[in-house]
């Protein structure tokens, strides 16, 4: 402990970092450094500079990243076409890497001698954040609190604040059951009822979406404009990334699309049961197909979704920054030479419906051979009477064998 002089804190301002950072003064005697990210988590960051000044951090960060984060991590991952386990886009995991970068930029910055999070023992979090950090500063020192105190409970966090004379924010109204996590992709909701995996989550704990039935009655159409497997604009109006997302999350959030209610299966081997909502990304990920559809080849296709979920794994375990992931992602992104073009889509009470795609110069689909009408000699129909004996010729030899 004599040797930590500096630490670098992944600091929120509420109860847990706040407590960690007065922790770490108390137990390391050493200087801390906090860094807070905005990563479009819809929630103010200002005022985590004047809790931190409270405490006696001198050396503060506060960085909007919310381009960043859409720019470099969202789009690579929806360039594959993500989903962990059928069904999660991996909202809280592609945040980590971007913070695990900049946790170890600044520790070089600042010359600190380690860095600090405030994840669980038990979460997946811990190791997104320290897989990411050792693999871009090899002898970082990582300070994970919650695997050193015995701090374990909210009620032993208050205790110590009081006694610290941390000042803790008393929010008025009935406070959130739920561990909530947010970023411009997607909010979770963890604990409460919803460790009971039988129990149906309030109606009210959902923050960005109406529920389906809700929703209006009319659909929304609206029409994305893709550039090489990136979304550029949307209903004609050219937009940044963070901006793109941020408005399929409203538009979808209206129309009562993304909730999602899973049990998952973390990587430190537990199962865990969690909610989130992902409108903007829903909404990307059904158009990205239906632009592929048309504009990819049947094998390269095939191939991405037979490696996505191999991708996808490498993601939500923390190995963003690993040679394997860089890999796929080089693979990825040369198949996306062609996703270029438009995509419309209907949005109606929950449902994300594609109603139209093209690509003027990459669409692989020829009406002319695929019309159920007269193909003027395009596709001679009797060749798939020898492609099909072809093809059957193992099975036919291995029924004769049978018999």
């Amino acid at each position: 402990m004599s040797d930590i002089k500096k630490v670098v804190l992944a600091y929120s301002g509420g109860l847990d970092t706040a407590v960690i950072l007065r922790w770490l003064q108390e137990t390391y005697g050493c200087e801390v450094v906090t860094f807070t990210a905005d990563i479009g988590q819809g929630e103010e960051v200002a005022p985590a500079r004047a809790k931190a000044e409270a405490l006696g951090v001198k050396e503060i960060y506060i960085e909007d990243l919310c381009e960043d984060f859409v720019r470099d991590y969202v789009f690579p991952m929806f360039r594959a076409n993500t989903v962990y386990e059928g069904e999660y886009l991996l909202g809280t995991s592609i945040a980590r890497p971007l913070i695990a970068k900049r946790l170890v930029e600044i520790a070089s910055e600042t010359g600190a001698d380690a860095i600090s999070h405030g994840a669980t023992g038990k979460g997946n979090d811990q190791v997104r954040f320290e897989l990411g950090a050792y693999a871009l500063k090899p002898d970082i020192h990582v300070i994970a609190p919650w695997r050193e105190w015995d701090l374990n409970s909210r009620e032993k966090l208050l205790a110590y604040a009081e006694r610290h004379g941390i000042p803790i924010e008393k929010k008025r109204g009935r406070k959130s059951p739920y561990s909530m996590d947010a970023n411009l992709l997607h909010i979770s909701y963890e604990g409460g009822c919803l460790e009971d995996p039988w129990c149906e989550p309030e109606q009210d704990m959902w923050r960005w979406s109406v529920a389906p039935e809700q929703a209006p009655d009319q659909p929304v159409y609206v029409e994305l404009t893709y550039e090489k497997g990136d979304i550029t604009a949307i209903n004609g109006e050219a937009m940044s990334p963070a901006k793109v997302l941020a408005t399929l999350n409203h538009l979808g959030g209206q129309n009562g699309i993304g909730r999602l209610d899973i049990v998952e299966n973390r990587y430190v081997g537990m199962k865990s049961r969690g909610c989130y909502e992902t409108p903007g990304g829903t909404i990307m990920l059904k158009a990205h197909r239906a632009l592929e559809s048309i504009t990819l080849d049947r094998e390269v296709a095939h191939l991405k979704d037979e490696l996505m979920p191999r991708y996808a794994s490498l993601i939500y375990n923390g190995y963003w920054w690993s040679p394997e992931r860089e890999m796929l992602q080089e693979m990825i992104d040369m198949s996306q030479a062609t996703v270029t073009g438009e995509v419309r889509l209907k949005l109606y009470k929950g449902n994300v419906q594609v109603v139209g795609r093209r690509s003027e110069s990459y669409s692989l689909f020829d009406a002319d051979v695929a019309t159920f009408e007269d193909d003027e000699g395009k596709y001679n129909q009797k060749d798939a009477a020898g492609f099909i004996r072809l093809n059957a010729l193992r099975l036919r030899i291995a029924a004769r064998l049978k018999q």
